[in-house]
């Protein structure tokens, strides 16, 4: 069985570290950390790709090298029935949970994610795995001060890391990296058991 693990985000050097990025930049972090191999371009998926093994496990990393609405269109290489969605794994940015939390789900509807939406018209399903990770700001009692209306989301999703955050996502991408390897290995029910508690 082949699992197929996405970062989303979108391609070019001015989105590298803006927040809509988070998903892309933890899988770069995970192949980087793992030493799976090395990016390769995948015209036709119009995607990077890196393969290689976690334990015993095989897995394709794909980084879309499409803008995030358009997403799912790298994904019809990789995943072609509802069934192979089940081992679909889809890392990325989440406005609904603070900087530093992470949450893996599984069936849940786009929470009007743009790159979520095109991977769920393109594999015809919501049946897949996600890692979720938060971006929003928190106040001191724990409170999420996520952006509200439309150019406010955009401006806030499109903006880079402030450097304070970058220690943050340090931790986080360690958590996600963990997480990811524990899907791989042990499954995806033992990992949201361990993880999500």
């Amino acid at each position: 069985m082949t699992w197929v693990i996405v970062g989303l985000g979108n391609p070019g050097e001015e989105y590298e570290h803006t927040r809509h990025n988070t998903g892309r930049m933890a899988v770069q972090h995970f192949v980087r950390s793992k030493k799976i191999g090395e990016w390769k371009e995948d015209a036709k998926a119009k995607s990077l790709v890196a393969r290689g093994m976690v334990e015993r496990s095989l897995a394709a990393f794909v980084l879309p090298e499409t803008f995030m609405n358009k997403s799912g269109g790298a994904l019809t290489k990789f995943v072609k029935s509802m069934k192979a969605a089940e081992n679909l794994v889809v890392v990325y940015d989440e406005l609904d949970l603070p900087l530093g939390a992470m949450k893996i789900s599984y069936d849940r509807g786009s929470g009007g994610h743009k790159g979520i939406e095109s991977i769920m018209r393109a594999v015809k399903t919501k049946k897949f795995w996600r890692i979720r990770i938060g971006v929003s700001q928190s106040t001191a009692g724990g409170e999420i001060k996520k952006p509200h209306g439309g150019k406010a989301v955009n401006d806030f999703i499109l903006d880079i890391f402030k450097p304070h955050e970058h220690a943050v996502l340090k931790t986080v991408f360690k958590r996600v990296e963990n997480a990811l390897e524990s899907i791989i290995v042990d499954g995806p029910e033992r990992a949201m058991n361990q993880f999500n508690s």
